[in-house]
């Protein structure tokens, strides 16, 4: 297939995210929620679906899912009942999963992101609804037999659902990173893809540039991370119109991705869209959510990514890239406020957590919250830097090392390091009067217009003091000798 091929087509995608929440019981029981038990150890008569349980709408699923739709601008449904979505596998007990179908409790949301050419793209965000996830069928453990995990069987879970807004595979990697970054700061889900935690779905289809007229999707399944997805897309695009551009015809069909190969592979058809046969739970009363009680939840809120960029950008002063940098992670953020808070000098604290602290971080392999370094010291080290007693030099290579390792305070250990500066014009005077008395030939060079000298004298006062004249003073006083010289 040759680019002008594909320069012929635009591809339309949406994407169905699952969520599953951080809550500590299941979506309709009292079963632990948690990742990594015993296999079948979080269980009970609910979960395994025996006759005569009833299940009990978990309220932090409700809170939770209410935070998400306000964070993506939803509408919050006052009124709505939950459903029964049948159908039988193995690790669905029941033989049906308790979700949400004509009444979804967030609709008409959106979530702008920044798209391929730099500019703001606004992604649809057609309804966020609630369900509880299936078990985990286990297929590499035993040769002959699939084992059935019921653990997971009852998790809360949200599923977003997207308009199909999206153009390309970049654009999907962009919308999943900030629906990861969204969840992850309101605390609801931990977005971790390679546990499950995080999944999603992808429909794809092609058409040609201008036509007004969706193709025929296919939904590809089974993508553990983000860069998968992106892959998934990018292969389908191409399958497609590769079918198209040979004369086939694409059919409706689920696919999988084998990461191995970097490619989509046919699962089964599916030609009807809805075979589910949903109909009302009638073991679950309709849900009534007040206006109050979403006034509440809005108030409790934490500054979200778009918020604390916008606030870093145009009130801060600090660039796009620092922003962005900045708000990546929830945790990173708060270090940021906490820091902020106690020092303005917001370029500086950025650029020390965007460097030293950030190097640490990477060399460790930790998180933030495993930083040995309080905000309190960080900022104790800028405004050493900002008073002129220690050079920004001496704070990274010098001082930071020590504050990993010491309870000491920052002046303690620059006193100790012997590297506070000198900043008192009559001691550094005295230094300058030894660099040009020990070098009388650059002192001609550079009266007869040889400037470019003055990075030599500097270092030779630098030398002469140990390091430990303050750079702006000691530059301005040595040019003010040399021109009397």
């Amino acid at each position: 297939m040759t680019e002008n091929h594909k320069e012929k087509y635009e591809a339309v995608i949406g994407l169905e995210v699952h969520a599953q929440l951080l809550t500590s019981s299941k979506a309709y029981s009292s079963d632990f929620n948690e990742f990594g038990a015993a296999p079948n150890s979080n269980i009970s008569a609910i979960t395994l679906g025996h006759p005569g349980t009833l299940p009990v709408v978990n309220k932090k699923t409700v809170e939770y899912a209410i935070k998400l739709g306000l964070a993506m601008n939803c509408k919050i449904a006052d009124h709505q009942y939950f459903a029964r979505k049948n159908y039988f596998y193995p690790d669905l007990p029941k033989g049906y999963q308790i979700t949400q179908d004509t009444t979804p409790i967030c609709t008409e949301g959106f979530i702008d992101i920044k798209g391929e050419n730099g500019d703001m793209t606004r992604i649809g965000i057609t309804r966020i609804h609630m369900e509880e996830d299936a078990g985990k069928s286990i297929h590499d453990v035993d040769v002959y037999d699939t084992l059935v995990d019921l653990n997971r069987a009852g998790t809360p879970l949200l599923e977003i659902v997207t308009e199909p807004d999206l153009r390309s595979s970049a654009e999907a990697y962009q919308y999943l990173t900030e629906v990861r970054k969204l969840v992850r700061y309101l605390e609801i889900c931990d977005g971790n893809m390679e546990e499950g935690s995080m999944r999603c779905d992808a429909n794809i289809s092609v058409r040609l540039k201008g036509d007004s007229k969706f193709g025929t999707k296919v939904e590809v399944k089974n993508m553990n991370s983000i860069r998968n997805v992106q892959k998934a897309i990018e292969f389908e695009i191409n399958r497609q119109i590769e079918v198209i551009e040979s004369g086939g015809i694409i059919n409706q069909e689920t696919r999988g991705f084998d990461a191995l190969n970097n490619a989509t592979i046919g699962m089964r058809s599916k030609e009807a869209a809805n075979d589910y046969r949903y109909f009302p739970e009638p073991d679950l009363q309709p849900l009534f959510i007040d206006k109050n009680q979403v006034s509440q939840i809005k108030s409790e809120m934490p500054a979200l990514p778009k918020e604390l960029y916008d606030r870093y950008v145009n009130e801060y002063k600090l660039s796009p890239y620092d922003a962005s940098n900045l708000t990546d992670s929830k945790e990173i953020a708060m270090f940021f406020e906490e820091i902020i808070a106690l020092n303005q000098n917001y370029k500086s604290v950025a650029n020390w957590i965007m460097g030293d602290i950030k190097s640490y971080l990477n060399d460790k392999g930790v998180q933030i919250d495993q930083f040995p370094i309080s905000a309190k010291k960080i900022s104790n080290l800028i405004s050493l830097i900002d008073e002129g007693k220690i050079s920004s030099t001496v704070a990274s290579q010098k001082i930071f090392p020590e504050m990993l390792n010491s309870d000491e305070s920052v002046i303690d250990i620059a006193e100790r390091l012997n590297v506070i500066q000198v900043s008192n014009k009559g001691d550094i005077t005295g230094f300058i009067e030894e660099v040009i008395q020990s070098n009388p030939s650059e002192v001609e060079r550079y009266k007869n217009g040889e400037k470019q000298l003055i990075g030599f004298f500097m270092g030779q006062l630098m030398k002469a003091s140990k390091g430990k004249a303050d750079p702006k003073v000691a530059n301005s006083l040595l040019r003010e000798k040399l021109n009397e010289t």
